[in-house]
């Protein structure tokens, strides 16, 4: 039966046989939710739309190594509500 919530069939069925997370939980935040986009990219519906999710956090990687004191900024005006470029992955999905 599958597990929606523990085990996504979007995770669970990559070719490898093994999830997304085994390796995304060793990694930084930004990397693992890249990963995360990549792996699952084939097995859902809108591959483009996760590929460029996956960019989202790549980019956001690239500036916080190039300049730290920017996306700390940028990152408080999102917990301020002035943040809008973060990509959508729904409301309450954390990610899945």
């Amino acid at each position: 039966m599958q597990d929606p919530v523990n085990h996504p069939k979007h995770y669970t069925e990559h070719p490898s046989g093994i999830e997304c997370i085994q390796i995304t939980e060793h990694m930084s935040f930004n990397l693992g939710n890249a990963l995360k986009y990549i792996w699952r990219c084939d097995l859902k519906k809108d591959a483009v739309e996760d590929l460029r999710k996956a960019m989202w956090y790549i980019q956001r990687e690239i500036e916080k190594r190039v300049n730290p004191k920017e996306v700390r900024k940028d990152s408080i005006q999102h917990y301020t509500g002035s943040f809008t470029n973060a990509p959508n992955t729904g409301t309450g999905d954390c990610g899945k």
